[in-house]
């Protein structure tokens, strides 16, 4: 890095791709998604703060655990504007997703406990079938296709 970089304390969008793992086209797209920010040099190219490593890994992680970008920019949204996000800060974002997790890792399972006794039925029958019509909730809808989820209160 030369010394105007490391002086300004920013990094290239190559920089960040090569130490991120993340493609380039990628790294657009995420701020195009307003997930990660950069600013414009004098020559156009974009400049990203030494934060957006922390922000970009965090996006992987996230959709490696099956959470959209839609709620990684609203959880994003929550993080300090004026600062780089702190271990505090991360630590309270990933409260609020291990309990989503939690909820999707229960369902899961139910699901694949309920599983064993489908495998092979056949039945198809969405009066007495526990995992696409759980006590015949259809039939409150009235008549016709529904596409629902089980939603546990």
């Amino acid at each position: 890095m030369d010394n105007g970089r490391r002086r300004h304390g920013t990094l290239g969008i190559g920089q960040v791709a090569s130490r991120s793992g993340i493609a380039a086209s990628a790294l657009r797209y995420y701020e195009a998604e307003g997930l990660i920010h950069s600013e414009r040099s004098p020559a156009g190219q974009r400049r990203f703060k030494h934060d957006v490593l922390r922000r970009v890994a965090v996006i992987k992680s996230a959709q490696r655990l099956g959470i959209p970008l839609k709620e990684i920019r609203a959880a994003f949204a929550t993080l300090p504007a004026h600062r780089s996000p702190g271990k505090r800060d991360w630590q309270e974002l990933s409260r609020s997703w291990q309990q989503e997790l939690s909820i999707r890792i229960e369902q899961l399972t139910r699901l694949r406990d309920q599983l064993d006794g489908c495998i092979g039925c056949g039945c198809l029958s969405l009066q007495s079938c526990p995992l696409r019509n759980p006590q015949d909730i259809a039939a409150e809808s009235g008549p016709g296709a529904r596409l629902f989820e089980e939603v546990e209160e």
